[in-house]
């Protein structure tokens, strides 16, 4: 903790007090010095060899700090000290290569590759952000970076960098350690059809998800066939997918039997789409769309169903409603509230549907339910949250007056 600084008038010192006083004051005037640009490049050189951390760190920071006190910096032993020279470097390094003698030009070459070489990886990650869409810094440099053990490293120069060519992406997508190396690539702008092959051959499916999205990316036909082949156990695909202009006539209606009614809807919109496959398109639309409307009517009947045995067999209670809804089942807890309440199911549903955290704790109050399972029915099948949801009060008790359910219940015509 610093103490607060004495005044020098009036005031009694002794001799250690008085040297931290002068050394404390000569800290921060090296400090706001190192920070100058007019200072001149020999007085940051001193600063950048004998400064304190903070002040190396404002010296690495200051663009008038000569090439020389820069490749200094760049093996300085505070790592936040060589963060900062990165951060420079990365942006004035264009510039740096416009100095007309050559040897203080190879002195910030020599800096940007020790950079590079540096032990930590914030270090690196720095100087990759800063440099990933120069087209002026060594490709040595470049490929180091882009083949990182770190992704936070490798991904940006990965994605953005212009001087790695296709042959480079390639060989980065073969070696790929990480699906974030992979995922970089297949984001970059432009990627031609060769590297999208590449990326397709790894089989990662995150990385073809996000080639699929990547509007910028050339992705053969051959490829998207191989591609659609494969997407009907893979739903990250499905969206993406969809959505490519590339699509043969065989590959839409390859899709459309594997797809959402939504996305069959999508593909059925398309422009350009011959007769046939729209009508075809359209005919599986409606067929996919009767399907899940049987498939809703089976739901609610096996779920009527299962309400109707239990109650039959005395198990509609508490734990009951407690199991369909933390199973989020909400057909099931419709009808047992609906049986246990006397309440008309339609009632019951539209009770649930209001976002009323108030509305179905009286519901639940009506149907002989403890509060337990009155907020059960908030976060398991109303899926509220926070402030929205009303707990119970002492832990176990209904937090309304019986006058203020009754009240809910008439708001939504329950007598």
């Amino acid at each position: 903790m610093n103490r607060p600084e004495p005044s020098l008038r009036n005031t009694y010192l002794d001799s250690t007090e008085a040297l931290r006083l002068l050394e404390q004051r000569a800290r921060k005037e090296q400090q706001e010095l190192a920070s100058q640009t007019d200072a001149g490049e020999d007085v940051l050189h001193y600063l950048a060899e004998n400064g304190a951390a903070a002040t190396r760190r404002a010296v690495a920071a200051n663009p008038a700090a000569s090439a020389r006190s820069n490749r200094l910096l760049a093996d300085d032993a505070e790592d936040d000290v060589r963060v900062e020279l990165a951060r420079k470097i990365g942006r004035l390094f264009p510039g740096l290569l416009l100095i007309e003698k050559k040897q203080l030009r190879d002195l910030a070459i020599e800096t940007l590759e020790q950079l590079a070489r540096d032990e930590e990886p914030r270090v690196r990650a720095m100087l990759a952000e800063e440099i990933k869409h120069l087209d002026c810094v060594p490709k040595d440099v470049v490929k180091r970076l882009a083949h990182d053990a770190e992704k936070t490293v490798a991904t940006p120069i990965i994605e953005y960098s212009p001087l790695l060519t296709d042959a480079d992406l390639i060989e980065i997508v073969t070696a790929a350690h990480t699906n974030a190396m992979l995922a970089a690539v297949a984001r970059r702008k432009g990627l031609s059809g060769n590297v999208s092959d590449a990326v397709v051959a790894t089989r990662d499916m995150a990385a073809i998800a996000v080639l699929l999205s990547n509007i910028d990316a050339t992705i053969r036909m051959k490829t998207l066939d191989k591609i659609v082949s494969q997407a009907a156990e893979v739903a990250e695909w499905h969206g993406p997918l969809v959505l490519r202009t590339e699509l043969s006539p065989r590959a839409i209606r390859r899709i459309a039997s594997f797809v959402a009614s939504a996305l069959i809807d999508v593909l059925a919109n398309r422009h350009g789409l011959d007769e046939a496959t729209r009508t075809h398109l359209n005919r599986r639309l409606r067929e996919r769309q009767a399907k899940a409307a049987n498939t809703a009517d089976t739901s609610a009947a096996a779920a009527a169903d299962d309400v109707v045995v239990a109650y039959r067999n005395g198990r509609l209670d508490d734990s009951f409603v407690a199991a369909a809804a933390e199973a989020c089942q909400k057909d099931t807890v419709a009808h047992a509230l609906s049986v246990l309440a006397k309440i008309d199911e339609a009632v019951v549903r539209r009770m649930l549907d209001s976002g009323s955290a108030k509305a179905v704790t009286a519901l639940a109050w009506k149907a002989g339910l403890s509060m337990r399972i009155a907020f059960k029915l908030q976060t398991g099948i109303m899926r509220l949250k926070g402030d929205d949801l009303l707990p119970a009060r002492g832990g176990v008790d209904y937090p309304m007056a019986e006058s203020e359910m009754r009240w809910h219940l008439g708001y939504f015509g329950v007598s």
